[in-house]
């Protein structure tokens, strides 16, 4: 099988979108069971997994800062059943994907053997990129004067949205 380095392609990316870099080289033992990443908005993705035959309360969705783990395991079943063939998967699994920073889990539904897990991207203000006015050496100097010179309803306020 051929494989492609597509790393050239994500230098130029910075933030949320690196996570498909990741997932691209995720392990090749990894592969079941299959799974499906959208993008459903700029901030919005979703990853649908085939589980079928696995019940809500066997599949288990855990995130650690920015590891999302999935992990299903089939219950004991209750008597003997003799089979004559037997095609449908029922091992355990483990699926962890990397996720970027500021990403949380929002929910997940698990229908017709589809689970479902929606991610959101939520950049705090600090980090969200900000438009800088370019002036002159007065310009800067002005602003700098102007913010050190709070008025104590202005200080009052900050100190509120802290």
């Amino acid at each position: 099988m051929r494989t492609f380095d597509f790393s050239p392609l994500y230098r130029s990316t910075v933030g949320f979108d690196r996570l498909f870099s990741l997932l691209d080289q995720a392990e090749t033992s990894a592969a079941w069971p299959p799974y499906d990443i959208e993008k459903v908005s700029e901030d919005a993705y979703r990853i649908t997994m085939a589980v079928a035959g696995f019940a809500q309360d066997e599949i288990e969705l855990t995130q650690q800062d920015t590891t999302l783990l999935v992990t299903g395991q089939k219950k004991a079943q209750e008597g003997e059943r003799q089979y004559l063939h037997r095609g449908i998967a029922g091992r355990t699994f483990r699926q962890s994907f990397n996720l970027a920073q500021h990403v949380r889990v929002t929910g997940a539904s698990l229908d017709n053997g589809l689970l479902t897990v929606e991610l959101k991207r939520e950049v705090p203000e600090a980090f969200k990129p900000r438009r800088i006015a370019i002036g002159g050496a007065q310009a800067a100097i002005g602003q700098d004067n102007a913010s050190a010179q709070n008025t104590p309803a202005q200080v009052e306020d900050l100190s509120k949205a802290a």
